[in-house]
């Protein structure tokens, strides 16, 4: 080398390395910060003391992990210690968009950045170094107000690939890059998208397998059955990564469960509750056995054959509803600073007893059981009443009540006919119209119309394939080719109906019905081999069955065929 040249070199290679830190010209947070319970990551900022900065970290890895209200209040601590704190107030308008899941509290992100300025060009001005205002002008996207929702998230996406790429080196530019690519298609998936979002987040998972954002992106981004088995590694250490987030706990079961691991699925959102109650005694809240993570873990307990503890799930809902509504009551104040509400609380636990209650009517198949008695309040969930509807009429046309059935059906039709449109789940009016022609198709069958009610249950699962996947149980409560697979075979079809659950199982791998479905299927064509190789798979599910499950002692037997 040209010894002439190297102080040349010398110099090039500092920029080239430190390029990223240089940028910022922070003082505080270049070397990566943990926070214990909820990962490591590294992300430079102009605060003013230690204090500030932890806080801020805080809420960014509680931002990573969607634990938005807790991610919020870090901010907020942030702020107090340094008012002028811009990126502070970036990451409290931040916890106001939930672009995977289609929300965006306009309100709320507009008050968050009016606390830093009243203007955008103001906020920034209060942004020390160019990569803080890009940040900046990026979230200014979202609750500018200029066009719709969707045109806002397509400039916001555009917005991050551009600091993305001018920061190569800032690992949460990318996440936020890979979360944006995923939020820009109003909670519909993108195949293309997501799995650019995937790879991002795989990336930046190998820089830094301690952050949780690249973890939880890598998931986020491959949770469909096509492509679930390339995040299996982010799944096994998403959890371990941030044990104190419920969140990061039950993620891990996005995966799990398009794969059909059932027993994995249980585990996880067995963990994630075991957070949400911590956190919630630890906070003077009731430990309400309703949400998300409690309607998972009913599906899998079904799935495992465990029909009791599914039952205890759907009843440990109903008994703990009413608690939760009435503390959010009473503790209205405190919701209001979390830009909640009372009647919100209760819509969302009253939603989610209905998505438990019409989960175990389908999967016990108990038409006249304990949740098919159990009174569901549904007068301010709009919408979503359909699904009680699918429930409760799917459950009586099988109990042969088909004036109950017919009723059900026609009140389906109105909301099919009323949803045309959905801003907040675009996917709706679709699954309205799935449960309408499949609750519709088995009345028909059951008046003995046959062909015309094959034909509307065909067009139910016709559009179901043509959807765009969505991460979770079936979202129509059951499969339209499930339940097209079950007609044919009670018609004597059952080539037919071995073709149908083969199709269910691609959009519902290891689904323990189908599987019975398709094993009854194989034996009545005379395939006693295939039939038995089912059984065998779904034993495998019911490993830790109820020992009086119905069907268990069917395939018991079958299986050694």
């Amino acid at each position: 080398m040209n010894i002439a040249l190297r102080p040349v070199a010398l110099i090039a290679a500092i920029v080239a390395t430190s390029a990223f830190a240089s940028s910022v010209r922070a003082e505080r947070g270049t070397a990566p910060q943990t926070i214990e319970g909820l990962g490591t990551a590294t992300f430079p900022t102009s605060a003013q003391s230690d204090a500030a900065q932890t806080a801020f970290m805080r809420g960014l890895l509680l931002l990573h992990l969607f634990e938005y209200p807790a991610a919020a209040k870090a901010f907020e601590q942030a702020e107090k210690l340094q008012p002028d704190f811009a990126m502070a107030y970036w990451g409290e308008a931040m916890t106001y968009n939930h672009g995977i899941w289609n929300q965006l509290d306009a309100d709320a992100g507009r008050a968050a950045l009016a606390k830093l300025g009243a203007t955008p060009a103001a906020r920034a001005a209060k942004a020390p170094t160019e990569r803080e205002k890009t940040y900046l002008a990026a979230v200014e996207i979202l609750y500018s107000g200029h066009g719709t929702k969707k045109q806002r998230d397509a400039r916001y996406c555009k917005a991050m690939q551009k600091l993305a790429a001018a920061y190569p080196h800032d690992n949460d530019a990318q996440l936020f890059y890979a979360l944006a690519l995923m939020g820009r298609n109003e909670g519909v998936r993108n195949e293309t998208d997501y799995l650019q979002a995937a790879e991002i987040a795989q990336r930046s998972f190998r820089l830094n397998p301690q952050n949780p954002g690249a973890a939880h992106y890598w998931i986020h981004g491959m949770d469909d059955p096509a492509h679930a088995t390339g995040a299996l590694e982010a799944a096994r250490a998403l959890s371990k990564i941030a044990p104190d987030a419920g969140h990061a706990q039950h993620m891990t079961a996005h995966i799990f469960m398009a794969l059909g691991m059932w027993d994995d699925v249980v585990t996880a959102n067995i963990n994630a509750m075991k957070v949400v109650n911590a956190q919630a005694r630890a906070a003077g809240k009731p430990e309400v056995e309703c949400g998300h993570y409690d309607e998972w873990l009913e599906y899998g307990y079904f799935q495992q054959g465990r029909y009791r503890e599914a039952q205890r799930t759907l009843d440990a809902c109903a008994k703990t509803l009413p608690l939760g509504i009435e503390w959010a009551k009473q503790n209205a104040p405190v919701l209001r600073a979390e830009h909640g509400s009372p009647e919100q609380v209760a819509k969302h636990l009253r939603g989610s007893m209905l998505t438990m209650r019409g989960t175990a009517l389908v999967e016990s198949r108990e038409w006249n059981g304990a949740a098919a008695t159990l009174k569901v309040d549904v007068s301010d969930l709009g919408a979503q009443a359909a699904w009680n509807d699918f429930a409760v009429g799917y459950a009586a046309a099988e109990r042969g009540d088909l004036t109950q059935a017919q009723r059900n059906s026609d009140d389906l039709h109105a909301w099919r006919e009323k949803m045309t449109a959905s801003e907040s789940d675009p996917q709706m009016p679709g699954y309205l119209a799935i449960m309408n022609d499949a609750l519709r198709g088995i009345v028909l069958i059951r008046q003995q119309h046959v062909d015309d009610g094959l034909v509307a249950i065909r067009a139910a699962a016709q559009r179901y394939d043509s959807m765009a996947f969505d991460f979770g149980p079936p979202v129509p409560y059951k499969p339209p080719r499930e339940v097209l697979g079950e007609q044919l075979l009670q018609l004597g079809k059952p080539a037919q109906a071995i073709v149908e659950f083969q199709a269910a199982l691609k959009t519902a791998p290891n689904r323990s019905l189908t599987l019975l479905g398709l094993a009854r299927a194989q034996a009545a064509a005379h395939d006693a081999k295939a039939a038995a190789t089912t059984y065998r798979q779904l034993l495998a599910n019911w490993h830790a069955a109820d020992a009086d499950l119905p069907a268990l002692a069917e395939a018991r037997e079958r299986s050694a065929d």
